[in-house]
């Protein structure tokens, strides 16, 4: 039978609305000019899609006049591009040849300690910017933008400049400029007077007269004179004005929860800058005691009781060769202290049970530099067939793997960990086993200048 014919059109018609403004509809779709085996097989053909390549539409002609038998409004959003994780970051780099295999660690490291200085946080093991990472890239520099320092292939543009001028002179080139043009240095300092601290520092939140700025001690909310601290686990992009106004009322407020049967002090409940707080209301320039809340405590639940255990601490545990051992409550968790030596207690109810002698022990153990202990497994799935070893399912640091202790090998695309089968994971690992280990790189030799 004989091929239908006809031509993809896009089609624009304008018109007058009720209060008289010009308005623009468009659609798309095909016009068949020729019917062809159409005539025999439309009778069955199955229901066209909505897609605008199915769509057949009449012939039409410049100028056209059409009449609008309805009108029906429909609404239409869409979804913003996923957050990179640390698998998809490394996926991107490679597809854009940025860095090598062997740099991938480091560069999530880095990220990672971004993360410590508050540009960057976790979000279900997506890299989600802070408020600190958002003012930071509103910072003028002008010099960085021209040399592509933030573009997505400003790390390979940079990598093949540095093979061919070396890292003195790429440096130098960036820092002082060439050929008689200005440098990072010369066009910021020559900016710095334009540059104003105060509006870098400030995010203001749509439809709201409340702004986010960015202070000494972290991103606060601010209205008028009433100020608030923002709390660490809130991205910019969930702080609604609705949210911020919550936020700020806290500051406001403040619960009495009795008063101190030994001092006949108030004691309140307070939010302040590492959230909320127990402390007692004094007069005059004395200084009260204050206490944060335990991670397992929350401000409607929290009882005098509890605000007055909370309130001995720092806690002297004891004394040995004329220095104290006390056990307090930090920022970053419960920890005991001796002279210039601390080390991390397990929980914070240890602040109240731990004796001397434990302190003492605690103390003597090695520092541990910031490592963790080994998360624990997500999945156990049988032993291999092989090994004869468990096959567990893990979270590493470029996305989920199975293990059976010898032989890692990473999850591939359309395995998941909810779906992931002892059987699939046996055979993930075999595939990886059959490849043997991962050939170390070779040295470059290098060449000794005379």
């Amino acid at each position: 039978m004989a091929d239908v014919r006809g031509q993809t059109v896009s089609v624009r018609i304008e018109a007058d609305a009720s209060d008289g403004r010009r308005t623009e509809f468009a659609t798309a779709g095909t016009v068949i000019t020729f019917r062809g085996f159409l005539l025999a097989y439309e009778e069955g053909r199955d229901d066209a899609s909505d897609d605008a390549e199915e769509k057949v539409l009449p012939e039409l002609h410049e100028g056209d006049t059409l009449s609008a038998t309805a009108l029906e409004p429909e609404g239409h959003s869409t979804s913003p591009p996923a957050r990179f994780t640390e698998a998809s970051l490394v996926k991107a780099l490679e597809e854009r040849g940025i860095g090598r295999p062997s740099t991938y660690a480091a560069i999530m490291g880095t990220i990672l300690d971004l993360r410590l200085r508050a540009q960057a946080g976790p979000s279900a093991r997506a890299g989600v910017p802070r408020v600190r990472g958002r003012r930071l890239a509103r910072t003028p520099l002008p010099a960085a933008r021209r040399l592509r320092v933030h573009s997505a292939d400003g790390g390979r543009s940079r990598r093949d400049r540095l093979g061919r001028r070396g890292s003195h002179r790429l440096a130098a080139r960036f820092y002082f400029g060439e050929n008689g043009g200005a440098g990072l240095k010369q066009q910021v300092e020559g900016r710095l007077a334009e540059i104003d601290a105060r509006e870098i520092n400030t995010i203001e939140l749509p439809g709201s007269d409340i702004v986010v700025r960015v202070g000494k001690y972290g991103p606060y909310l601010e209205r008028g004179e009433d100020r608030q601290t923002l709390p660490p686990d809130i991205a910019p992009d969930e702080l609604t004005p609705a949210r911020a106004e919550e936020i700020l009322a806290l500051g406001n407020q403040e619960h009495e929860l009795g008063t101190d049967p030994e001092s006949g002090r108030t004691i309140a409940l307070r939010s302040g800058r590492y959230g909320p707080y127990v402390t007692e209301v004094v007069e005059g320039d004395e200084k009260p005691r204050t206490a944060s809340l335990f991670k397992s405590m929350t401000p409607e639940t929290v009882t005098l009781d509890e605000a007055l255990r909370l309130l001995t601490l720092p806690r002297t545990v004891g004394e040995v060769d004329g220095e104290e051992v006390l056990a307090a409550n930090g920022r970053y968790g419960p920890y005991v202290k001796r002279g210039k030596e601390s080390r991390s207690l397990e929980s914070e109810e240890q602040l109240f049970t731990i004796t001397l002698e434990e302190a003492l022990a605690k103390l003597a153990e090695p520092k541990t530099r910031g490592r963790r202990e080994a998360a624990p497994p997500l999945k156990e799935l049988g032993d291999d067939p092989v090994s004869g070893k468990p096959i567990v399912l893990k979270e590493g640091r470029f996305g989920p793997y199975v293990t059976d202790g010898e032989n890692n090998a990473s999850l591939r695309a359309g395995d998941s960990i909810e779906s992931i089968t002892p059987e699939r994971a046996a055979e993930l690992i075999q595939a990886r086993r059959e490849r043997g280990p991962a050939k170390p790189a070779k040295k470059r030799a290098t060449r000794k200048k005379s």
